[in-house]
């Protein structure tokens, strides 16, 4: 329950609908009896009986069911005196068709109502879950599995407007329907209506029991469904890798254990769901065989004040009470699955943000003297990753960050701009702590070049202006032109508007990193950080995107990554990391010299 209303509180902003929707609530309701009360008159003319002839003129005005059940017999009366009682009967039949017609439009007007509210909720929650991926930190997504987190705004979010938001429908009004109803019973027939209560607790403890079972079974194939996604979005990332190392049949095999574990499962539950329509239905029907034997007995020995009539038409109303009971039983059986999505909705939303902006945070739009890193402290939970770090980057300067894989080399990086926090010490900017100034800020004035080269299935224009609010295409060639991109751009079929595929597939290796340099000297920040940005290629593509990134590095200051020793032996400082701890530190003539790591990492790649 405290899962349903929470799922609810995202229709905050869409209150103004409720009273709408009660209106129309209201009016479906009261029709929906009125059908169903004229049965009575209906019976009284064809065989002459009831409370028809009895009242034949109008009653004192007040605001009574007894009024206006009286007010109606005395026109009825009235209308089989003066005309035929044929006339009478398909003036009955008439307002009965007014009745039901009235009835289904303010159904349907309902319906639109809650359709409204609906999408725009769903619409809602989506938006705040696209939102959090979008604004988490990097740890977030260590911590998560991307097939899982897809399930999570997809299937989850689906299962969560299919059952729980479709439910509200249900579960607002045949409640409604149900008390209205019973309410007309209870006139009728005090006796009988309380007799048949005692079957109410049964139904609700056989439908109860299906609901828990469901609701554990719901959260298995939910997380079943997200390693299926995992394992796709895999699949067709690593299908190159796949087809190498001939591991389809492996991969299949996998993909079918998990399926199949799906299946299972989804079976158990869809099963479990099923029963519990012709379940409430057969235990509805029950009751109505107990009233009318039970009812019957009572008329028949003079206990009841019923006649053959109200008789009949209490029978009509228990039987319009099966429906609406059925749809609650389903709707709640169906909930239990909605709220285990639901539930995984909510843990995402919840989650915490590692990257939190002081309330106070100094906006920033220059930098102007230096970033220093003092006492720099890095932990990944339990596991430390870097300790003790101290140096200094000069406005201007470039600093090269070499050492083992797993050293921290990336991660030192991933710092400066936040993608990570410290755990201890401080990073400054221009003397300040960048803690202390806004996220956006800082980060607008660094840009990135990553190894893996990532580009998005958009057009080259777009991935070169990528975070521009304008797309300045004289300044995007300009960019392009500096990455040494601009002359393999002009020969696609539609130069800067060429769609590139998915993550830049359409291109090779060397063109997706000159757009991902080219992207960065578009933004013209003043920070530059280059993570390995020529491991990867081949020496035609590495000439021409290091020729590229020479000219971008002039008169910014850059941290490089290197893998290549022989791009870095210009750098200013190079810093030598083993372990999460600085073991060298210095120019590269100086490093030689000391003939210590450095050297021999030099020593391995040949460098002369």
């Amino acid at each position: 329950m405290k899962t349903f209303l929470r799922l609810l509180q995202f229709s905050k902003p869409y209150r103004h609908y409720i009273p709408e929707y009660i209106i129309y609530i209201f009016f479906f309701v009261l029709f929906g009896l009125l059908n169903f009360a004229l049965i009575i008159p209906l019976l009284d003319v064809l065989f002459e009986t009831g409370e028809s002839e009895a009242i034949t003129a109008m009653p004192p005005f007040s605001f009574s069911v007894d009024y206006f059940k009286a007010a109606f017999y005395s026109r009825l009366n009235y209308y089989i005196q003066t005309t035929s009682k044929v006339n009478v009967l398909v003036y009955v039949c008439a307002v009965l068709l007014l009745f039901v017609f009235l009835k289904n439009m303010f159904g349907y007007l309902s319906q639109r109502v809650l359709t409204r509210m609906r999408v725009s909720l769903v619409r809602k929650i989506r938006e705040e879950l696209f939102r959090q991926y979008s604004s988490q930190s990097l740890q977030f997504f260590h911590a998560e599995k991307k097939g899982n987190l897809l399930s999570i705004i997809s299937n989850d979010l689906g299962e969560v407007e299919a059952s729980v938001v479709s439910s509200i429908q249900t579960l607002f009004r045949d409640p409604l329907v149900v008390i209205a109803t019973f309410a007309f019973l209870f006139y009728l027939s005090p006796q009988l209506t309380f007799f048949t209560l005692v079957f109410f607790p049964i139904s609700g403890f056989i439908i109860s029991t299906i609901s828990k079972k469901l609701r554990k079974k719901a959260n298995e194939s939910q997380s079943l469904a997200g390693t299926i996604l995992n394992l796709t979005e895999e699949t067709i990332s690593g299908t190159r890798i796949i087809k190498a190392f001939n591991a389809e049949n492996f991969i299949n095999r996998k993909f079918n254990i998990e399926n199949n574990k799906l299946a299972r499962i989804i079976k158990s539950i869809t099963n479990q769901r099923e029963l519990s329509s012709p379940l409430s239905e057969f235990l509805g029907v029950t009751v109505i065989v107990v009233i009318i034997v039970y009812g019957g007995y009572l008329i028949l020995e003079g206990r009841s004040t019923m006649t053959a009539s109200e008789f009949i038409a209490y029978i009509g109303f228990y039987y319009q009470i099966i429906n609406p009971v059925k749809n609650i039983s389903v709707a709640i059986t169906n909930l239990q699955r909605g709220l285990v999505s639901g539930g995984r909705v909510l843990r995402i939303l919840d989650e915490e943000h590692k990257i939190k902006e002081d309330p106070n945070a100094l906006p920033v739009r220059d930098f102007n003297s230096a970033i220093e890193l003092k006492d720099v402290g890095f932990s990944y939970k339990s596991e430390k990753v870097l300790d003790n770090i101290n140096f200094t980057i000069p406005k201007g300067r470039m600093i090269a960050l070499v050492g083992e894989s797993g050293a921290g080399k990336s991660t030192l990086a991933d710092l400066i701009p936040r993608f990570y926090d410290i755990t201890e010490g401080s990073i400054l900017l221009d003397g300040i702590d960048t803690r202390k100034l806004k996220v956006h800020d800082l980060r607008s004035l660094i840009s990135i070049v990553s190894q893996e080269a990532i580009l998005f299935n958009d057009s080259v224009l777009n991935n070169i202006t990528f975070g521009s609010d304008v797309a300045d295409k004289e300044k995007a060639i300009a960019a392009a032109k500096a990455a040494n991109a601009h002359n393999f751009i002009s020969d696609l079929e539609d130069g800067y508007e060429t769609g590139i595929g998915d993550r830049g597939m359409r291109l090779s290796g060397g063109q997706r990193q000159r757009l991902t340099i080219a992207r960065a000297i578009y933004k013209n920040a003043p920070i530059l950080i280059m993570d390995e940005a020529t491991s990867a290629l081949d020496t035609e593509s590495e000439r021409l995107v290091q020729d590229a990134i020479d000219r971008m590095m002039k008169n910014r200051t850059s941290i490089v990554i290197a893998h290549r020793l022989s791009t870095i032996r210009n750098a200013d400082e190079i810093i030598v990391l083993q372990k999460g701890l600085i073991a060298e530190r210095g120019n590269h003539e100086a490093l030689l010299e000391k003939k210590g790591y450095y050297y021999r990492l030099v020593q391995m790649q040949e460098i002369k």
